[in-house]
């Protein structure tokens, strides 16, 4: 009789715990991650380009600039509204779809940030070449990593230090050659500016990415598929309608016929710039967002940083600029910082077995001498 006592109230035990939802597999883990790699990739390669190609040719707006990277926000209805569908029959109870309040506001509020780091971002496109600009941008890598020491205690090892260092001074170096690289008709103060502008669009998205860490972390429920689609989305609407809110005031929107008919490659090809540009900046936003959600905060810095080498080819073949010894050698210490970065990590990794395998020795030498 104890005994079936006992198993009743095991069972009902067991019957009273929460489901824990089941942990998403490896292989799906890394698919996401490297899904998001490659829209990473594909919109930071096209994105910058496209952007430049409308200043180049007579645009002037930088909020529409700004505003085209998360404008394309509501293709993300899509798969939502998909996994929404598919998710009603499947999910299991206990576990849940939509974001929790803390989710929602902290998104909001990641979205502002987004949103002025945009505006930051759209005085390098403006005024730098796609060269120069990627070169100065891959510095984002050395604010993530100092933000993320801060913000969500990562070892910060010589690895790391050396890195920033490194990358401090590829920007030092095309800092003191700025007037070899201005371009034709442009002055050397706008350039100036959006090189500052760059390095301070770098900082706030290094914060960006680690705070996108930092409420990951303190979420309280599982980052599944539904919620990271989620999260990008809510973080686009807020950056977009930040950006919004001043071209209303300038008058934005009511002056891009106008603009249009004066662009150098014609009405038609304004436009088509424009939503290639919102596409590929949106995947941009995608992937990178996803990457950090998937991973972290330094490995998208890390990715981010990795393809500057291929933003630099596609700029001189697509564009035309040009690739002096002062890029050359900014881009081998970017190069350098980032091998750095990823030689760090690996140790770090490899560090915690060594020594549980030095423990475990210690440990049968104790029971030897026994």
């Amino acid at each position: 009789m104890e005994a079936e006592q006992a198993t009743k109230m095991s069972i009902n035990a067991e019957e009273a715990k929460p489901h824990q939802p089941a942990k998403k597999p490896n292989h799906i883990k890394l698919f996401l991650l490297l899904l998001n790699c490659v829209l990473l990739t594909v919109g930071q390669v096209a994105g910058p380009l496209l952007s430049r190609m409308y200043f180049l040719h007579g645009g002037k707006k930088r909020w529409l600039s700004a505003w085209t990277v998360t404008a394309g926000f509501p293709i993300l209805i899509f798969p939502i509204a998909i996994s929404y569908q598919a998710a009603k029959s499947s999910r299991p109870k206990g576990s849940r779809f939509f974001l929790t309040r803390w989710l929602f506001c902290a998104s909001l509020l990641l979205g502002l940030v987004l949103g002025f780091n945009s505006y930051l971002y759209s005085f390098g496109t403006a005024f730098l070449p796609v060269s120069v600009n990627s070169l100065v941008s891959s510095s984002q890598l050395a604010f993530t990593a100092v933000f993320a020491f801060i913000i969500v205690r990562q070892r910060f090892t010589h690895y790391s230090i050396n890195a920033v260092v490194l990358m401090t001074f590829g920007s030092i170096i095309l800092g003191f050659h700025m007037d070899k690289d201005v371009p034709k008709g442009e002055p050397l103060t706008k350039y100036v500016l959006g090189f500052f502008m760059t390095i301070g669009a770098a900082c706030f998205h290094g914060l960006f990415m680690t705070l996108l860490e930092y409420t990951q972390n303190k979420a309280g429920v599982p980052i599944t598929f539904d919620i990271v689609m989620q999260v990008q989305f809510v973080i686009s609407m807020s950056s977009t309608l930040f950006c919004t809110l001043p071209m209303i005031i300038n008058k934005d929107f009511e002056t891009l016929g106008e603009e249009a008919a004066q662009f150098g490659l014609g009405e038609g090809k304004y436009y088509m710039i424009l939503i290639l540009a919102t596409v590929a900046l949106q995947i941009m936003i995608i992937g990178s967002l996803g990457v950090v959600l998937s991973s972290s905060s330094l490995f998208a810095g890390i990715i981010t940083a990795l393809l500057v080498p291929v933003q630099q080819v596609f700029a001189v073949i697509t564009l035309r600029e040009g690739f002096n010894a002062e890029k050359g050698m900014a881009l081998a210490l970017c190069l350098w910082g980032f091998a750095s970065h990823l030689y760090g990590g690996y140790k770090a990794k490899k560090q915690p077995k060594c020594n549980q395998e030095d423990e475990l020795s210690q440990v049968h030498k104790e029971e030897g001498h026994v």
